[in-house]
């Protein structure tokens, strides 16, 4: 099992920048591809970002491509999203994922966390 749990979500205003972590604990962090997604009031969840374990292949959607950057830190078990120039269409439930698979669909995301809110006030 991994327990998956997001933080640094919260309001902030357009243009602004805000950065969230999302701490693992149990099995083997580091052997994880590690995703993030989000999820706007109404809409379907979308994918965001994604990061191999070794922590050197990336992969982003075409709308936060530029603006966001997803790292993480195996010794720290964590993995990060900084997201500059936010938009109010970035509002939304934001959750991190973990999969077995180097490159998984959503669905073969097996770990997810509780999410955290991100506002973008105009």
């Amino acid at each position: 099992q991994v327990q998956l749990v997001e933080s640094g979500g919260g309001l902030v205003q357009a243009g602004g920048s805000l950065r969230l972590s999302c701490a693992a604990s149990g099995r083997t962090f580091s052997t994880f591809t590690m995703g993030w997604f989000r999820q706007a009031p109404g809409k379907e969840r979308e994918f965001v970002a994604r990061i191999n374990w070794r922590g050197d292949n990336t992969y982003y959607s075409d709308s936060v491509k530029g603006r966001f950057t997803i790292s993480r830190d195996n010794a720290k078990n964590t993995v990060y999203l900084q997201m500059n120039s936010l938009k109010p269409e970035d509002t939304a439930v934001y959750y991190c994922a973990a999969s077995i698979r180097s490159i998984p669909t959503t669905t073969q995301y097996t770990y997810w966390g509780q999410g955290t809110q991100v506002t973008v006030s105009s």
